[in-house]
């Protein structure tokens, strides 16, 4: 998808909301990549928020008078206006008190007008102290946002206002306007994964080697998390097992947690049966400390004494799901980030890898300290174990994810309709 829209077409209507917290001058990040990448914004802020970023900045940015009250223009009815001509309204930051006003119908300013009004996908972003966040009002306000429709994202962790620090933070502009891009692309991506359950793994597993330290790698899951999303856009039920990722996961899809490869060995393979598709685009450590240490792992002072890590395999995720279904299904698709060597080019590894694993699609990138992990783009080749091969330039993520269920979706079976025990006249119903 395409961050700009096309010559001759309309450029996508935002309506950004921004309530009253610290983090509001964030949402003048996010209002200048939103108008830079081809977006019409209107920023409509709450009176709390203006108290930390000023109108002048919002129309500096935007180049258009910014709507703050119901009263103003009334012969337009703005609050009606608004959220009937969006094509996404998008709060960053969500406080706690604007979840609450959105999760139960509150009208009192225009920015919550323009929330009941709006026919468009709506984006929450919250931002909060980590105690507000995990309060169960709020989570039970999220929750129902979330049952009718409204994409709430997860805020990030890390540093708050003052010393605080855990979650709660405002994902970043950059994250969240990937999000809105999403939204805005969903309608044009077709539901041709209507029917179906996903289970994509994301992000790098860490293998502990005492309690503060452990053995990792440079993935960011930034990928996993786009195929999660797009399969989710194309009417998937998604299951996303996430190592470690940064950034928050989509909306609309189903989050485990894991740390280590034996964790997510388990998460996948539990659910890899009753699944369709099984995406492993995780970077799975391939070893692991045959031994934890219980504390702190501490130098010595004879060099001769330092420790030494003995490291032992960890499973073959993708293996062990090739040898453990049964017919087609699930479709299996491997990831492998490779690069070349004196025995070999980046795609000789990958189709020795694709015949050894014996998948059904492998999605192939090479990767480096500037390629692949950690960035917001990449190139890849997606291998199929019939021969074929497709080139994906470099390019975002989002649009890699979209080529590679471009390549799954010819490779399901139809989907069986459900019966419907009323339409049975042997029911009784």
């Amino acid at each position: 998808m395409s961050d700009t829209p096309a010559p001759g077409t309309r450029a996508p209507r935002v309506v950004l909301g921004v309530a009253g917290g610290i983090a509001a001058y964030k949402a003048a990040l996010l209002l200048r990549e939103l108008s830079e990448t081809g977006h019409d914004v209107t920023v409509v802020p709450t009176a709390a928020s203006e108290r930390f970023v000023g109108r002048a900045t919002w129309e500096a940015l935007s180049g258009k008078p910014v709507a703050t009250d119901v009263w103003s223009h009334a012969d337009q009815v703005p609050h009606v206006r608004l959220g009937r001509h969006a094509d996404l309204v998008v709060v960053a930051p969500a406080t706690a008190d604007l979840l609450a006003r959105a999760a139960h119908g509150l009208a009192d300013d225009l920015l919550t007008n323009v929330l009941l009004t709006a026919t468009c996908p709506v984006l929450l972003a919250p931002a909060m102290h980590t105690e507000m966040w995990l309060n169960p009002a709020v989570q039970a306000n999220v929750a129902l946002l979330r049952s009718r429709g409204v994409t709430v994202l997860d805020p990030a962790s890390g540093r708050l206002t003052g010393a605080d620090s855990g979650p709660g933070r405002l994902p970043e502009p950059a994250d969240i306007a990937a999000a809105c891009r999403r939204l805005l692309g969903s309608g044009s991506r077709p539901r041709d994964l209507a029917g179906r359950r996903v289970v994509v793994s994301a992000g790098g597993t860490r293998e502990p080697l005492d309690p503060v330290r452990f053995l990792g790698n440079r993935s960011s899951g930034r990928q996993g998390v786009a195929l999660a999303a797009a399969a989710a856009a194309r009417g998937a039920h998604v299951t996303l097992v996430t190592a470690h990722v940064e950034g928050p996961a989509p909306a609309a899809v189903d989050v485990v947690s894991v740390q280590t490869a034996a964790e997510l060995a388990d998460a996948v393979q539990s659910r890899a049966a009753a699944s369709d598709v099984v995406v492993m685009a995780a970077a799975v450590a391939d070893f692991r400390p045959s031994a934890r240490a219980s504390a702190k792992i501490k130098k010595s002072e004879d060099p001769s004494r330092d420790p030494v890590v003995v490291l032992e395999r960890n499973p073959d995720v993708l293996a062990g799901l090739v040898a453990d279904r049964t017919g087609a299904a699930p479709v299996l698709v491997g990831f492998a980030a490779e690069t070349g060597d004196e025995t070999g080019s980046v795609l000789d590894h990958g189709r020795a890898k694709l015949a050894r694993k014996g998948c059904d699609l492998l999605v192939l990138n090479e990767v480096g300290e500037t390629k692949g992990f950690a960035t917001p783009t990449n190139a890849v080749t997606i291998l199929g174990r019939d021969g074929s091969e497709r080139e994906v330039a470099e390019t975002s993520k989002d649009v890699v994810a979209d080529a590679v269920w471009d390549a799954v979706v010819p490779m399901l079976p139809p989907v069986v309709p459900t019966p419907d025990p009323a339409a049975d006249p042997a029911s009784g119903a």
